[in-house]
């Protein structure tokens, strides 16, 4: 009896504790409300919506239009790991079911980017609860300057802005590209815009001093990043020309390069496939946003032209000289999109230094992405810096629509 009883209280202490002991929690569905804070105490708000299909958990972050699914997701215990599915980083944080906390990691050649992430669930808002009707309008284009801190250098952008009872979506362009979908408010004159997706924080702050001046702006990129900004309304506010900031150096008229492909088999601009095409050449990275908006919109147009004799060569300048490192990453990018053409490990990025010395015929390379058109008999017809992606609205329905007519014209030559 004595060992009976024993073996019952026993059973009962294990109960008891397991009774006692927490579970983990459930990460609530729904939106939720992010931030991520720089080094200046600056906060940086997105939203995104946590979305439960059939027992699978995914991510939507929600900047304007877009809606950037993020399909690894994964829960250990009281910690959920959120992976992004470009640009190499990642969210780590403690979950308490309504909150989250912990850090955004973007994984660098050297060292980690980290900043401080926070969200709670329920949190429709990004900015403001409650906006205050501001009488301004801000709808429209504006000529915009970016100003380093200390006044020393500054960039030129084209703003393209369109609210609704406060409610403010839009983005800058630049020469090099565009900041894709921002997301924010105008109340009390007072203007908030950011955007977070995966590879990029922006912040950009501002007052309207009236219907056609923007002063006092604040630009917060990433972890410690910070630009000064100012904008006036000009409905005829235009960019340099895309295809006349880089181009071949004196004496040249075609490119030429060998480097790996994916599968490690290398691949030259002379080889069968690309004699008598139209032949595109990409310039990329993984880590680039921009490069992504090219991407998307590449694949479709290749799935149309290649027919008609269009050929595609993607040239990967990554984040890290590992060259098993940078191929997990381009291969995220061509798994994502569903890249059919040829995709080379070329380079490291380091302020486009590589790129002069991997293809040294050209002259005064700008930015990722930069994209080479070369016609049928090798030589280079055009070559296009930069690429502002739908967020941009109607620059980027005639930059379709007059890159597509290049192309076809070069399909008509002889």
């Amino acid at each position: 009896m004595k060992f009976f009883l024993n073996i019952v209280t026993v059973f009962l202490i294990l109960a008891v504790a397991s009774s006692c002991k927490p579970s983990n929690p459930e990460m609530n569905g729904g939106i939720w409300r992010a931030t991520l804070k720089t080094s200046s105490a600056a906060e940086i708000p997105f939203n995104f919506e946590l979305v439960d299909s059939s027992g699978t958990k995914y991510m939507k972050i929600i900047n304007g239009e877009e809606r950037l699914r993020v399909d690894e997701v994964s829960f250990s215990s009281d910690s959920v790991f959120i992976k992004m599915p470009l640009f190499d980083s990642e969210i780590r944080a403690k979950n308490q079911g309504n909150i989250l906390s912990g850090q955004w990691i973007l994984h660098l050649a050297d060292k980690d980017a980290v900043m401080k992430f926070d969200a709670k669930s329920g949190d429709d808002w990004r900015f403001l609860k409650a906006n205050n009707n501001s009488n301004a309008n801000i709808s429209g284009r504006w000529s915009t300057t970016f100003t380093s801190m200390d006044s020393v250098n500054s960039t030129i952008a084209v703003g393209e802005f369109r609210e609704e009872n406060g409610q403010l979506s839009g983005t800058f362009l630049t020469s090099t590209g565009d900041y894709r979908f921002l997301e924010g408010t105008l109340s009390d004159n007072k203007l908030y815009l950011s955007s977070f997706d995966g590879g990029n924080a922006y912040l950009f702050t501002a007052n309207l001093s009236n219907d056609s001046t923007i002063v006092d702006g604040k630009f917060y990129s990433g972890f410690s990043g910070i630009k000064n900004w100012i904008a006036r309304k000009d409905v005829n506010a235009i960019l340099p020309d895309a295809y006349s900031l880089t181009a071949l150096k004196k004496g040249y008229n075609k490119i030429e390069f060998t480097f790996p492909a994916l599968d490690g088999n290398e691949v030259s601009l002379s080889d069968e496939t690309y004699k008598n095409k139209v032949v595109l050449v990409q310039f990329l990275g993984s880590w680039c946003p921009n490069c992504m908006d090219e991407t998307a919109y590449l694949v479709p147009f290749y799935n149309r032209y290649n027919k008609k004799g269009v050929e595609i060569i993607g040239l990967a300048y990554e984040r890290t000289k590992d060259f098993e490192r940078s191929k997990k990453n381009v291969v995220r990018l061509r798994d994502r999109f569903n890249v059919p053409y040829k995709m080379l490990i070329t380079g490291f990025t380091n302020k486009n230094a590589e790129v002069a010395s991997s293809l040294p015929m050209l002259n005064n390379f700008e930015a990722f992405p930069t994209l080479i058109i070369i016609d049928k008999k090798g030589v280079v017809r055009k070559i296009h810096t930069g690429f502002n992606g739908p967020g941009t609205g109607k620059y980027y329905t005639e930059f379709v629509r007059e890159f597509e007519k290049t192309i076809d014209d070069l399909l008509a030559e002889n």
